[in-house]
């Protein structure tokens, strides 16, 4: 009987290992981690009853357009590096294709970087809204639109990692849109959010590693069971 409890034990401790693994990778794997960012503002907002966000491709294009140029300038958290305001109408709006009679007037910014990727809700938590400067702009009830840009600055994907947030107050799919729904768009690393494009962005090795771990506990516990 006391075999037959512990051997039950290890059992539920060894499923509970394996689940957390399948978790990290179905974070790690999920759709476009933009928009897991996108998701968490929104949730964050709604519950102060602020306005839900409508996610502008036009903006998160131009977002990732701002990570690229400042990929070089982490410290810390804090990304040390500013474009001049021209930039967002006069390269980073040419950059994704956003057609000029539709950009609009951008009412908030957060940036931010981190040596190591982290998930969504960490970046959210941990790197962008960590004081009350970076909650009033988030909370700033004029906006109407966001759009998020994420890329790693390393080779290989090793980092830094940059995250940044663009809010506007534009009506919905009549601002920042993108001519020919970003067809023209040549991403080759990063994500934006509500992009047509595979995110690419994240660390690929972390999903190998954990899908070996997995493997090598799921055929422990086969041998234990039999």
């Amino acid at each position: 009987m006391v075999m037959l409890v512990k051997k039950l034990y290890c059992y539920n401790k060894w499923c509970f290992a394996l689940l957390h693994l399948l978790l990290a990778v179905v974070d790690v794997c999920h759709g476009n981690r933009a928009d897991d960012l996108v998701g968490i503002i929104n949730q964050n907002r709604t519950s102060h009853k602020l306005q839900h966000l409508n996610s502008n491709p036009g903006l998160g294009c131009m977002a990732l357009q701002y990570v690229e140029l400042c990929k070089t300038n982490c410290s810390g958290n804090a990304v040390n590096c500013k474009p001049p305001e021209d930039d967002f109408t006069e390269v980073f709006a040419p950059n994704c294709g956003v057609e000029l009679p539709t950009i609009g007037t951008l009412t908030g910014l957060i940036v931010g970087c981190q040596s190591k990727y982290v998930v969504p809700s960490l970046a959210f938590s941990d790197i962008l809204v960590k004081d009350n400067k970076t909650l009033s702009v988030l909370r700033n009830k004029s906006h109407t639109e966001v759009g998020v840009g994420i890329v790693g600055a390393g080779k290989h994907k090793k980092g830094p990692y940059f995250w940044c947030v663009l809010f506007s107050n534009g009506a919905n799919s009549s601002s920042f849109v993108l001519e020919d729904h970003g067809i023209g768009i040549k991403q080759k690393t990063g994500c934006f959010s509500s992009s047509t494009f595979p995110c690419s962005s994240g660390p690929k090795n972390k999903v190998v590693n954990s899908f070996l771990s997995i493997s090598v506990l799921g055929i422990s516990l086969l041998k234990f069971l039999l």
